[in-house]
Formats: structure tokens, C-alpha cells, sequence
């Protein structure tokens, strides 16, 4: 996975949108306002993505890839190197795993928007 695969793959998600909240240098992917991923452009090979607490230990002790979040709140956000020896379909779990923690964070009106954006798109495609 590279910048632009990770950034094709985040923007196929309902209701995400791409800013620049920090700056020039760091793409932050946010669904409903809310962050799910960042990625430094000065460093495009890896990004952070947040991660339930005890799943989050578990990772960063199986895969030297995976280390506490830079930058971020280590308990719940993860630094994830795309070099090295995670798989591609690994690394879309983690992020699909951090865009459904967001989402389930959502109030449910939020929710329930969302979940009818993505059936709308659906049909579309």
C-alpha cells in the first residue's frame, strides 16, 4: 500500500472527507468531523490510525510495524509503518477498524445519516 492507494481506500467511505487541519504537511482522513487517520506527507509510508486500547498492545507487540501513536494519545492511536511486513488486507483492517470506532463514537443521528449516505452511494454504483 502506498499514499495513494491508503488515500483512494479512505475516501471510498461513507461520509469521509480529506483536510488539512495541521498544516501543509499532514492529511488528516475525518468522517463526520471526526478523525480516523493521519498521514505526514513528509513521511507518506506510514500513518496513524486510532485503535481500541487492548487491541492496540496487542498489535504493537506482534508487528515491530505497528508502535504507539506519534504525536497522538498512545493509548488509543497507533503509528503504522506500510514498509515492512504487514499485508495490505492487515492494514485495511486497521483502518477499517478505526473508522468503525469513530462511526460507533457518533451520536446516532449521525449514524443513521451516514448508513443512508452509504446505501445512496451504493445505488449508484
Amino acid at each position: 500500500m502506498n499514499i495513494e492507494s491508503l488515500r483512494d481506500y479512505c475516501l471510498a467511505k461513507p461520509g469521509v472527507v480529506e483536510t488539512l487541519p495541521f498544516g501543509p504537511d499532514t492529511l488528516v482522513f475525518k468522517v463526520m468531523d471526526k478523525m480516523f487517520l493521519l498521514v505526514g506527507l513528509n513521511s507518506p509510508d506510514s500513518f496513524n490510525v486510532k485503535c481500541d486500547p487492548e487491541k492496540a498492545v496487542q498489535l504493537r507487540e506482534e508487528y515491530e510495524e505497528v508502535q504507539p501513536g506519534y504525536h497522538m494519545s498512545k493509548i488509543h492511536w497507533n503509528t503504522v509503518s506500510m514498509e515492512g511486513r504487514l499485508t495490505e488486507l492487515q492494514l485495511k483492517e486497521m483502518i477499517d477498524h478505526s473508522y468503525a470506532l469513530i462511526v460507533a463514537s457518533l451520536p446516532k443521528s449521525k449514524q443513521a445519516l451516514l448508513h443512508s449516505y452509504g446505501m445512496e452511494r451504493r445505488k449508484h454504483h
